[in-house]
């Protein structure tokens, strides 16, 4: 069932455009790096933009850092809120389920596929921006925004813990976008609300008024990753980034359970 919904997704044009889009943007930031000067003083410790040009892998840092908050939500979001919502659409999500398929394993296998497919977005984001970053800046060790140097080794595992953990920083948005999806025929209702979660959330996380509660936002912890790089720094916002995108993700996957569960294809 996931290598049929697998090769379903595969041959669409949208899941090429939506991947092009994605491995465009670093391309042109790479671009703009190189054309628009070499900063040479970092202004904080998690900026990644400030140390971009010192080495290509400092590059797919300052990559994840600009499309992590927007960018990379959309597109999550287009391939979980169009998973069931585009069979709605098309009429055939009824033929789908003529077949001797439950209805939790059609929506596992296409959960899967859309987080497969929103893992597939993160990689192939980071690894053109290194690639872009390497043939135009060298392979050298970084330097952190701290100004501290640190080993290409050790640079790519912790480039790798982070694809990770912002992939992993996506699932509540995945989620609500799925369960959207369940509840809709509408594609773009589904994938709208998954990428206003996202948005409306980093807003609100930005208004000092809600200081009491910003740390159960979905996205208050999506740049915890910063934390790899300095050197020093505790890894348990992370820890926690991971347990409260947990809870998202098990309660609107729950909800999108029981939804599709009781409703009404032929409606």
């Amino acid at each position: 069932m996931i290598r049929v919904e697998l090769t379903k997704q595969v041959r669409r044009l949208r899941t090429y455009v939506a991947l092009g889009i994605v491995a465009l943007v670093p391309v042109l930031i790479t671009i703009a790096f190189v054309f628009g000067g070499h900063p040479h003083h970092a202004h904080g410790e998690a900026d990644f933009f400030a140390v971009a040009t010192r080495s290509g892998i400092d590059m797919p840092l300052a990559a994840l850092t600009a499309m992590e908050g927007f960018l990379l939500v959309v597109v999550v979001a287009l391939f979980a809120g169009d998973a069931v919502a585009g069979e709605a659409s098309w009429g055939t999500l009824r033929y789908l389920l003529v077949r001797p398929v439950s209805r939790g394993r059609l929506l596992a296998a296409k959960l899967s596929v859309a987080a497969l497919l929103s893992f597939a977005a993160t990689l192939v984001l980071t690894l053109v921006a290194l690639i872009a970053g390497v043939a135009a800046f060298g392979w050298h060790p970084i330097v952190t925004p701290a100004g501290l140097l640190m080993s290409q080794g050790a640079a790519l595992a912790r480039l790798g813990l982070s694809v990770v953990y912002v992939s992993w920083c996506m699932a509540g948005v995945v989620a609500f976008a799925f369960m959207l999806s369940t509840m809709t025929d509408s594609s773009f209702g589904a994938v709208a609300g998954g990428v206003a979660l996202g948005v409306v959330s980093e807003i609100l996380d930005a208004i000092p008024a809600f200081d009491s509660v910003r740390y159960g936002f979905p996205t208050h912890y999506w740049q915890a990753w910063n934390a790899l790089f300095v050197p020093g720094t505790s890894l348990a916002d992370m820890v926690r980034g991971v347990l409260i995108q947990l809870a998202y993700a098990g309660a609107f996957l729950g909800i999108a359970w029981w939804w599709f569960g009781r409703k009404d294809i032929k409606s």
